[in-house]
């Protein structure tokens, strides 16, 4: 055998397992069932989240029906080993990423962990935004994956299959974090008609600011005029 061969046959094989879909759709709850799966079979296990979500807690991934489960907090993923430190770093084996889509170095740390350190890592996070635009770097690591999991949420608008998450507020910068009160799951059908009913009311606000100042600009100088 040659030598990059055998240099692979000696490596401790890694995974990485995603779990993508709208909001509302359980993919936390679908991560910590994973998780919890492992660490029942006896394997070291931890749980990463982005410092970024302070929705229920601040040390806890919690679905939006109440589950907790301890994790570690943090604002990326590269510094996780060093935290956590190298003896704890080598005897885990299954490590658990959610709300993925907020952490800028997810590819490297994917890489880094499944291809070179033999780690399980399961990765839960938004593929789309608002606007059903790639949200991060969870799609660039679809070709690192050995399983994807798409899940769908329930429509609130018809019920049926939603894959898609429309925002309630015309709120427009990508990162906008919420639950209920920001956003909710719809399917094709809603989410395109929610979308115009969205445009048609930002014309409508748009031409009444636009003749606000308009009537404003003309009091001014009817004003002047008459001074």
């Amino acid at each position: 055998m040659d030598r990059v061969g055998s240099s692979h046959s000696q490596r401790v094989s890694g995974e990485v397992h995603v779990i993508i879909g709208p909001m509302f759709a359980g993919k936390t709850t679908c991560l910590l069932r994973r998780i919890m799966f492992e660490g029942n079979n006896g394997r070291n296990i931890a749980l990463i989240k982005s410092s970024k979500d302070t929705r229920y807690a601040t040390d806890s991934v919690v679905t939006h029906d109440g589950v907790k489960f301890p994790c570690w907090a943090s604002s990326d993923l590269m510094s996780f080993r060093q935290k956590l430190g190298e003896d704890a770093y080598e005897k885990l084996d299954v490590i658990g990423i959610d709300e993925a889509q907020f952490f800028e170095d997810l590819y490297d740390f994917c890489c880094e962990a499944a291809d070179q350190d033999g780690k399980t890592v399961i990765v839960a996070g938004l593929d789309a935004d608002y606007l059903r635009r790639s949200f991060g770097s969870v799609l660039d690591i679809i070709p690192l994956a050995d399983t994807i999991t798409k899940l769908t949420a329930r429509c609130e608008v018809c019920g049926k299959r939603a894959f898609f998450t429309f925002r309630k507020t015309e709120e427009t910068k990508t990162e906008l974090i919420g639950g209920a009160d920001l956003y909710m799951p719809v399917c094709r059908q809603h989410y395109v008609n929610g979308q115009t009913v969205v445009e048609a009311a930002r014309t409508v606000l748009e031409s009444r600011k636009l003749h606000h100042q308009t009537d404003s600009s003309s009091h001014v100088e009817a004003a002047v005029s008459a001074l």
